[in-house]
């Protein structure tokens, strides 16, 4: 939290090694994200993109009292979404996630990994859309569900509710409760 009122002071006067403590911090966690909400790895990178260089841009202009990483989440989500009208229609894609690059893993490992991710991405692909992204949201931004209440300009209890149907769906669905 103190490192991002830093960077955000940094920032502001356009240091460019804050802005890439920034994007090398919160890429990772945006493009989950936009590849959740999106079902595409590809167009997520393009969203995450897009997002970061209009971040670079406003950096003069750029004032923010609360958390970095909410309001990168709330920039993918909105982009998300225009991008969704835009389209009217929606992308049906499987995500393409990797173990982490650290990670040593036996081939064996890596396999299940592709596995569970491919069953996992398609399962919160048949979330309804509001659940898909709250459940993103809090779980990769790891935003509070007063700020996501703002993004979807919905109640807190409205959040907490499609927070809890989507995991709970979620969990049926993947211990194999919920027929296609």
């Amino acid at each position: 939290m103190l490192e991002d009122e830093l960077l955000k002071w940094r920032f502001r006067r356009n240091s460019r090694e804050a802005l890439a403590r920034i994007y090398e911090k919160y890429l990772d966690s945006m493009l989950t994200l936009a590849a959740g909400l999106l079902n595409d790895a590809n167009e997520a990178q393009d969203v995450v993109h897009d997002v970061f260089v209009s971040f670079a841009r406003s950096a003069s202009a750029f004032r923010l009292k609360g958390s970095l990483s909410g309001y990168l989440a709330t920039s993918v989500v909105n982009r998300v979404r225009d991008r969704q009208r835009r389209r009217c229609r929606q992308v049906r894609c499987r995500v393409g996630l990797a173990p982490p690059e650290n990670a040593a893993a036996s081939p064996d490992d890596e396999v299940i990994f592709t596995e569970q991710a491919c069953r996992l991405s398609q399962v919160l692909a048949e979330l309804p859309e509001e659940q898909r992204e709250v459940v993103l949201l809090r779980l990769t931004a790891d935003m509070k569900f007063r700020d996501i209440a703002k993004v979807q300009q919905v109640s807190i209890n409205t959040v907490q509710g499609r927070y809890r149907y989507g995991l709970d769906r979620l969990r049926s669905m993947l211990n194999g409760e919920v027929k296609k």
